[in-house]
């Protein structure tokens, strides 16, 4: 038996690979011949650093940048490389076979973490990755509720933290952008990069909005040179466009501390951004994000503009962050050669089908007919519609009444999860044997 794991974190309790590692034990305890893969996942969201460090054997790295309010925080991103393994035109993750596996070799089949171990012939190197969080440097939870206000929240973190991996080698970037505390529509990112976002007197702008609502004119010859190098994969699952009724000031305003009142100004704000953008691109000589120049693609108003200040000025592409994981970890080719595909996370709920990790796993197993079981901390009775988008059956994997404390300790969780699936796999050799 043939089994793909990937189950996305349980938020405090385990990650990723520790949930996945637990599945694989349970199958273990009934098929003990059975090769299960054990793959990260994230939707691009919060955990997707970790995630995908732990899983494809990345490293972390942290570096002090600017905050949302102006003051030092310390960004937490992941640094990869990818090799291209001569003769077989496969890539390869620098100590993993495009999997996640534990030092534990039985967790996948013996023979790809030998040989990723002691390298290949005629192994190149395709160049290193970096995963950032946009959070991690600007978001939400880095600022205290009572003084949220987007006026006064940068992105100029962002910049310092890109900055930081493009200097540590760094050309290929995923960074998901949700959680912000911000609507400075990313001149704060650009600033920081070697943009020059002038007002009327020539001078560099303030952080945040105030910059915006001051913003006269764009320069984008001091940006650093490597950018030419580096393309960006955002992870996007947002499609407000940057200004309007469904705008970013409008739709993401108030939950930043935005009052009525800030966000059709800073709403108006943006419009001039755009038109500013707009007219810098048409009276340059570069090209620089010329033919990426729409105010209103869908995207382009997620993290307080930021969207569009990635699309536009450094050629980035919007996407689907589950999208991204599940083609950076390379999990479709084993999906298609397996029996089963195991998924899940914390909660399965009625959000879960909005795009969220476990859907994503389902719809690319069901692409290819696979059956699919998902287990979760806790499951509502929402969730029922998980089994429309793909999810064939769903299991919570708590065994008693408990505390929350309780049901979220490490240890605790993984047995849980270890015992869930010995036992749904005890019925799947059941019917195996026809009783």
């Amino acid at each position: 038996m043939k089994v793909v794991i990937a189950i996305d974190s349980f938020k405090g309790s385990m990650s990723s690979i520790e949930a996945g590692e637990a599945a694989a034990a349970g199958i273990r305890k009934v098929y003990s011949e059975a090769k299960t893969k054990v793959y990260p996942l994230a939707d691009g969201g919060e955990g997707t650093v970790r995630a995908l460090a732990q899983g494809l054997g990345g490293s972390l790295e942290n570096v002090t940048v600017t905050g949302p309010l102006g003051a030092p925080v310390v960004c937490e991103y992941a640094i990869w490389e990818k090799r291209n393994i001569g003769g077989s035109g496969r890539i390869d993750f620098v100590g993993k076979e495009m999997m996640a596996v534990s030092e534990n070799a039985s967790v996948v089949e013996n023979t790809s973490i030998i040989e990723s171990k002691r390298g290949y012939k005629n192994e190149k190197k395709c160049g290193k990755t970096a995963i950032i969080e946009m959070a991690g440097a600007a978001g939400i939870t880095l600022v205290p509720p009572e003084l949220l206000n987007p006026i006064n929240t940068t992105t100029y973190g962002v910049g310092e933290v890109i900055k930081d991996a493009i200097s540590k080698g760094c050309r290929n970037f995923i960074i998901g952008i949700g959680g912000s505390a911000t609507n400075d529509g990313g001149i704060g990112m650009l600033q920081a990069l070697g943009g020059e976002l002038l007002d009327k007197s020539g001078k560099q702008v303030p952080f945040g909005a105030e910059g915006v609502e001051k913003l006269a004119s764009i320069s984008c010859k001091n940006l650093l040179p490597e950018l030419k190098e580096c393309s960006f994969r955002i992870a996007c699952d947002v499609d407000n466009p940057l200004y309007g009724e469904k705008g970013c000031s409008y739709i993401f305003g108030p939950q930043k501390g935005a009052t009525p009142e800030m966000v059709e100004l800073m709403d108006g704000w943006m419009e001039n951004y755009a038109k500013i953008t707009e007219e810098y691109f048409a009276d340059s000589k570069t090209q620089l994000g010329k033919f990426n120049y729409d105010p209103n693609y869908p995207g382009c108003g997620a993290a307080g503009g930021l969207g569009f200040a990635f699309r536009t000025f450094l050629h980035g592409k919007l996407e689907p962050g589950i999208s991204i994981v599940l083609e950076e970890i390379g999990i479709e080719n084993q999906i298609k050669n397996a029996d089963i595909v195991i998924t899940g996370e914390g909660r399965l709920d009625g959000q879960t089908v909005m795009g969220k990790a476990p859907i994503g796993i389902a719809r690319l197993a069901k692409k290819y007919g696979k059956p699919v079981l998902a287990f979760s901390g806790s499951v509502t009775e929402d969730a029922a519609s998980c089994n429309e988008a793909g999810i064939d059956a769903f299991f919570p994997i708590l065994r008693q009444v408990t505390t929350l404390e309780e049901a979220m300790d490490p240890q605790t969780a993984q047995k849980n999860m270890e015992s869930a699936v010995e036992q749904a796999f005890r019925v799947i050799r059941l019917k195996e044997r026809n009783w």
